[in-house]
């Protein structure tokens, strides 16, 4: 416990030293229980703090049983990144620009928690972003379209497969949403057409089924190699860049990295408040790359703990590691 309370107050500490933040207050309920939060209470802040940097989580969904989210803005930008659960585990993402007003959705599974959500606030919808063409991200797309005239955004490779599309982007081009740079990043292997949207002036990316807090993505149609290239270019982002994937795994994921590398103290401190958010009903994304660097294991593919416990060589390359662990996964 004072571990884990240590490494909880490093990461706060870390968090406040490096952006400003409002709680805005509004009474949070979920059901079957009284209290969640007390309005700017020291405790219930703290903990949102550690599992909700430079982030916006507002939006209800009626799988998750959800009717409103405590809200913590990031102050350092202008856009608001807004989290709206979906099906039964999938995360889309609200982006408002706050000096144009522009809105966009990131990987909307299903449009009914969308529209919801921008009627809430009385927004329109100006663009769809997807990170792949699977119905789990993009089932929303055509009903979205339609009723607002938002334009779609998905990767050339998969222009035939994006239901839709109307914006074709490739790996290393630059495009603007309002005011606000986003650099496309190839990312294949769960895919072979997916990629992930950088927003370097927010510090956010939009990993879809690429990276996972504490987990990869099943490799249906690429290889460890490229997975492996994917997770890589990824990590070569700042660290303090905020994590947004496209599904609530993490508590799962937690279950099997412990399984493989318990000695890691990191990952034993990240899964006990992993277990905690859930417990409460919480998500646990963003994630950030720091975090995940010292925890997740398709990113600790040198680990020899990780090595010693699933039998792979300390002559086996990275990826031929990635395979092996991923393997593992799939049948845990």
């Amino acid at each position: 416990m004072n571990l884990v309370l240590s490494i909880a107050m490093v990461y706060a500490n870390e968090m406040i030293s490096h952006i400003g933040f409002v709680v805005r207050s509004g009474l949070c309920v979920w059901p079957d229980m009284r209290q969640l939060c007390i309005r700017k209470g020291l405790v219930y802040g703290f903990m949102r703090l550690l599992s909700t940097p430079l982030k916006t989580l507002r939006g209800a969904s009626r799988s998750l049983r959800v009717t409103e989210f405590c809200s913590v803005s990031n102050m350092s930008s202008s856009l608001q990144i807004e989290l709206v659960p979906c099906l039964r585990d999938n995360y889309a993402y609200l982006l408002h620009d706050e000096d144009t007003g522009t809105v966009g959705v990131v990987d909307p599974s299903e449009a009914v928690p969308v529209i919801d959500a921008l009627s809430r606030k009385n927004r329109n919808l100006t663009y769809i972003l997807n990170t792949h063409h699977h119905h789990d991200h993009t089932g929303g797309n055509v009903e979205l379209k339609a009723r607002y005239g938002a334009k779609v955004i998905g990767s050339g490779i998969d222009k035939d497969r994006i239901p839709g599309i109307d914006i074709v982007l490739n790996d290393g081009d630059k495009w603007m949403f309002a005011g606000h740079e986003v650099h496309v990043i190839e990312t294949p292997g769960h895919t072979r057409g997916h990629i992930s949207f950088y927003f370097p002036g927010s510090g956010a990316i939009f990993t879809g089924d690429t990276l996972f807090s504490l987990s990869c993505g099943k490799l249906f149609e690429g290889t460890p190699e490229q997975m492996l290239s994917s997770l890589q270019r990824i990590m070569s982002l700042p660290d303090d860049t905020n994590i947004y994937c496209g599904h609530e795994y993490t508590l799962s994921n937690s279950k099997f990295a412990l399984s493989i590398e318990p000695k890691n103290e990191a990952l034993q401190a990240y899964s006990a408040h992993v277990a905690y958010l859930r417990n409460k009903g919480l998500p646990t994304i963003p994630t950030t790359l720091k975090m995940e660097k010292a925890s997740n294991p398709f990113l600790r593919t040198s680990s020899s703990e990780i090595r010693q416990a699933l039998d792979i060589p300390a002559t086996a390359t990275e990826a031929e590691a990635l395979g092996v662990i991923r393997r593992a996964k799939d049948n845990f």
